[in-house]
């Protein structure tokens, strides 16, 4: 366990109030996240201290380490009288544990005892801890001899930790990670027995670190780096601070006679979790076209996979340790729940992602994501013309990198909502030559391809989203206008499936009940239909107001909605009250639902 202390608390309290508050803030959520990285857990943050239990005596001390060496670079800018230092201890030994979670014990006391001991920015340590974490942990032990501590009936012996060189300790302790997600690419194994296909098991790890690259959030290592591990027996938690990476994938590739089985794995280098795994099984007619077909899957996945991980890991960070990375995942949780308060709540949080790091284009394709929701979703008013301000945070975004594929791809779904599909197509195919397999941007393209009236192309493209993205929180809308495809061509039975599929998602919002609604109308399914559409007005009663259609799709193809009106007045012949004033409203080039 670790037991920590600010040194001359009261002081700086008399001398600075707010100011110690602050700092005293600071450095609880330093403990928190550091303490969480080692799979610790903080128990207590009573006043000015910390309690904390780890399963591992080394994960304890290097905390420890690694907290103080924090907290001594942040006191460099601070005047030397408002500087903050702790006392900490380290201790290993039984506790126990009540139902609320607290501890106590022999063990307990003794590593507040030694905390008492340390000096401000130093560590205590017993000797326990000594004989556990010699040459695993880079630093020396200088003994302070038998201590008697309080209420404690056996004399301790006590060590004072003093780091090593910095230079030693980086290399043996781990570069630091980046600010954005990190991973490493490990050689694949090759288990064939046959040392001709070295060079497979190389290409597929190769290339899937050329295709991984092209994720502009993520930090990729080098080949050169991963490479040096080739032939090794490695420790993810080892190469995570080696390479200074948060995820590692591995992989191993089996071939035999005309078949080939690769393996790859999705690792969280600070836990040695998995968080994905899986098999590919392939007949090996063309080398190169498996070694192809395999890396775009893998890479495929590990994308949404990584981007799922990273968003739990920020929201289960403290609110007042997030940095603009952290900002911008939870937004992203938040946009995706499809209502109009979590998309405000989303639109904040990449606000203040931007104002921290106004350098970073995703943060700024966020913005013009949640503003788009507004728009096309009928969350905000249209005098606050929603639409417009996604197209300024959209070409901002892509004037800060024009290599930003999910920009691009954003920016596509803006002019498809405007009606402008020529510049929409544009945009989108350049996101998917930059990210083949970008799923949203799969998506995006099946969506413009509907409303321009070319749904037999846009079908595949809806198709590759859902294969790319099986997970992804915007599945519903794969889904629907995959529907929509089907509806145009006339697929009835299709577009019903697909509309099903549609709604069975999490968090399906009103469009999805409505497609489901207007395909069974065509079907003559009456009955079903009218839950469907049921289902719609309880989720948005104001559906056929013609202002909302005015405000939320302006330049709508009218013939696109006739077909849509057309089975939703086979249900209730009053809707069509509402289809005059679609039909009568002028269009460019018949803009279009993002919904």
């Amino acid at each position: 366990m670790l037991s920590a202390d600010a040194a001359g608390y009261s002081r700086l309290m008399g001398a600075d109030e707010d100011g110690t508050i602050a700092a005293i803030g600071a450095a609880r959520s330093l403990f928190r996240e550091t303490i969480a990285g080692r799979h610790g857990r903080v128990v207590d943050t009573a006043g000015d201290s910390v309690l904390a239990v780890f399963d591992s005596v080394v994960e304890a001390l290097l905390s420890a380490i690694e907290i103080q060496d924090e907290l001594g670079r942040r006191s460099v800018a601070v005047p030397e009288d408002r500087r903050m230092f702790f006392r900490v201890g380290v201790n290993a030994g039984e506790v126990v544990e009540e139902s609320d979670g607290s501890i106590y014990g022999d063990g307990v006391n003794i590593a507040a005892r030694l905390q008492a001991l340390a000096e401000p920015g130093g560590i205590c340590v017993a000797d326990v801890v000594v004989a556990q974490s010699r040459k695993k942990v880079p630093v020396r032990f200088e003994p302070l001899g038998e201590q008697r501590l309080k209420n404690i009936a056996e004399p301790v012996h006590a060590y004072r930790v003093i780091p090593a060189e910095p230079s030693r300790a980086a290399a043996e302790m781990g570069l630091p990670l980046p600010a954005k997600p990190s991973i490493a690419i490990l050689p694949f194994v090759n288990m064939s027995g046959d040392s001709e296909q070295e060079y497979f098991s190389d290409g597929i790890a190769e290339d899937l670190i050329t295709a991984l690259s092209r994720i502009r959030w993520l930090f990729v290592v080098a080949r050169n780096s991963t490479f040096t591990y080739k032939s090794k027996a490695v420790d993810m938690k080892q190469v995570g601070r080696e390479l200074g990476v948060r995820y590692v994938v591995e992989g191993s590739v089996r071939k035999g006679g005309n078949r080939v089985r690769i393996s790859a794995q999705l690792i969280d280098a600070a836990t040695g979790n998995h968080v994905w795994a899986e098999r590919y099984d392939r007949e090996l007619a063309d080398v190169f076209a498996v070694q192809d077909e395999i890396t775009e899957r893998i890479a495929a996945t590990i994308e949404p996979e990584l981007a799922r991980a990273e968003l739990e890991r920020a929201r289960r960070k403290a609110p007042e340790s997030l940095d603009a990375w952290d900002l911008y995942q939870r937004g992203l949780w938040h946009v995706w729940q499809f209502n109009a308060p979590d998309n405000a709540i989303a639109r904040e949080l990449f606000e203040r992602a931007a104002a921290l790091d106004p350098g970073f284009s995703p943060f700024f394709a966020g913005i013009a994501l949640s503003r788009l929701f507004d728009h096309s979703l009928g969350y905000r008013p249209p005098s606050e013309r929603s639409i417009d301000a996604a197209l300024a945070a959209a070409r901002h975004a892509i004037a800060l990198d024009d290599k930003d594929p999910s920009a691009h791809a954003v920016l596509g779904r803006i002019h498809t909502v405007r009606g402008d599909y020529a510049e929409a197509i544009a945009e989108i195919r350049r996101a998917l030559q930059l990210n083949p397999s970008l799923a949203l941007g799969h998506f995006a393209l099946g969506m413009a391809l509907v409303l321009s009236g070319r749904p037999a192309e846009a079908i595949p493209e809806l198709e590759s989203a859902e294969r790319l993205s099986p997970h992804d929180p915007y599945l519903w809308n794969f889904a629907m206008w995959r529907a929509w495809g089907h509806l145009s061509l006339d697929d009835l039975p299709a577009a019903v499936e697909a509309a099903r599929q549609s709604v069975r998602q999490p968090r399906a919002p009103f469009p999805s009940w409505l497609t489901l609604a207007t395909a069974l109308g065509h079907e003559g399914r009456l009955e079903e239909g009218r839950a469907a559409l049921g289902k719609a007005l309880e989720l948005e009663p104001q559906i056929w107001s013609p202002q909302f259609f005015n405000d939320a799709w302006p330049n709508c193809d009218p013939g696109f909605f006739a077909r849509f009106y057309d089975g939703l007045r086979r249900i209730d012949p009053a809707i069509g009250d509402a289809r005059p004033v679609i039909a009568a409203r002028p269009s460019r080039r018949g803009g279009g639902n993002d919904s």
